[in-house]
Order: C-alpha cells, then sequence, then structure tokens
C-alpha cells in the first residue's frame, strides 16, 4: 500500500511539469518549407521522390534520345499507369516531366488533354468568326512519338518476435518508355529505382 501511494505524487508532479513546460507540444505550427530540401515523413513515396525521379527521368531522356535531334521532335504524353497499393498523383509527375522537357528545348508538345476543347472552340470560331480571326481547320500538328510510363512498389517488414520496434522497407521503380506513334516500336526505355527504410516503433502516436 505504501509503495502504491508512493507513485501518486511523482504522477502527479509529472503532469504537472507536462503541463506547464510542455503546452508547446501541444500547440499548433505553421511553417513554410524548402521543396528543394528532401524530407520523408515515412517510408513511402512523397514530393521529394516525385522531384527527384522525375529530374532523372528527363536528364536520361534528354541525354540518350533527345541528344540525337536536330529539330526538337512532336511528342505527347499518355500518362504514367499507378501500379502501387497507394494513391498516387501520376498526372503531377507527368506535368513536371512535360514542364522541364519543354523548358529544355528539346521537345514540342500536342496539348493531348484539350483536343475536344480545341475542336469546340475550331467550331466556334469558324461559325462565328470573322475572316480575319478565323483559324484554318486541319492543321493540328501530329504527335511522332508516345511518352509513358508506370511506378510499381514493393514492401518488406520484420517478421513477427519480441521487439520494440518494425522495420518497413519499401521500393520503387518508374519505368518510362517512347514509342514510335506510326509504328508502334518502342524506341527508348528507362527505369529509375529506389528503397527507403523505416524503423517504427511499436507504442507510440
Amino acid at each position: 500500500m505504501m509503495t502504491r501511494l508512493r507513485w501518486i505524487p511523482v504522477t502527479a508532479m509529472a503532469w504537472a511539469v507536462g503541463l506547464g513546460s510542455g503546452c508547446a507540444a501541444f500547440r499548433a505550427r505553421i511553417q513554410d518549407v524548402s521543396v528543394e530540401e528532401t524530407r520523408h515523413l515515412s517510408a513511402r513515396y512523397d514530393y521529394s521522390d516525385m522531384r527527384q525521379i522525375s529530374e532523372r527521368i528527363v536528364q536520361a531522356m534528354v541525354s540518350e534520345f533527345l541528344s540525337k535531334f536536330q529539330e526538337p521532335p512532336v511528342m505527347m504524353i499518355a500518362g504514367v499507369q499507378n501500379r502501387t497499393s497507394q494513391y498516387v498523383d501520376t498526372k503531377n509527375l507527368t506535368d513536371r516531366v512535360r514542364t522541364m522537357l519543354f523548358q529544355s528545348g528539346k521537345v514540342r508538345f500536342v496539348n493531348e488533354a484539350r483536343r475536344e476543347d480545341l475542336l469546340r472552340e475550331q467550331g466556334y470560331t469558324a461559325a462565328n468568326a470573322s475572316p480575319e480571326t478565323q483559324v484554318a481547320i486541319g492543321r493540328q500538328l501530329g504527335a511522332k512519338y508516345m511518352i509513358s510510363g508506370s511506378l510499381t512498389e514493393m514492401k518488406d517488414e520484420s517478421p513477427r518476435q519480441v521487439r520494440v520496434s518494425k522495420t518497413k522497407v519499401n521500393y520503387y521503380k518508374l519505368t518510362f518508355e517512347i514509342t514510335d506513334i506510326e509504328t508502334a516500336e518502342i524506341k527508348w526505355i528507362h527505369e529509375v529505382e529506389f528503397a527507403r527504410e523505416a524503423r517504427l516503433p511499436l507504442i507510440g502516436w
């Protein structure tokens, strides 16, 4: 009985210290962070990964494939398949790849995502605009190459046993390919892979 009572003041003191000096731990804090800085809060795919792998894909595409052309080829981006177990905004990935390729001056792109809007506007101007401002019908560029890809994932974790933490490893592979639209032949393919380990305590919040 005396042992149990002895712990009461100690517990009360710990709560007092926590409430008195630890209020900042429960206070919301908001601050800007640099997107250039690599930040990982878990073993999952994140924005730092998206930035790094998109840069590696563009660098490889420019040096290995686009360097062969005297004139920038016309391309379209079909998209990247998400074959992972988590939600991944692959449109964000392809948008960044297209932006960096466009800024390199090595590629010309058709706006495949806005074809219906373009045709609708062409039809409207043909019917309603003055002859001086009408656009010519049937003058759209045809893409020579299609860019596509896939993002895959493999997971592994430590087995069940007596331990105070659990280790998880996530492996990701991004594959990009360029296909000749006329012949359906794959002209270029490149892979970027990375893995991340996270050690998580079994007790925590």
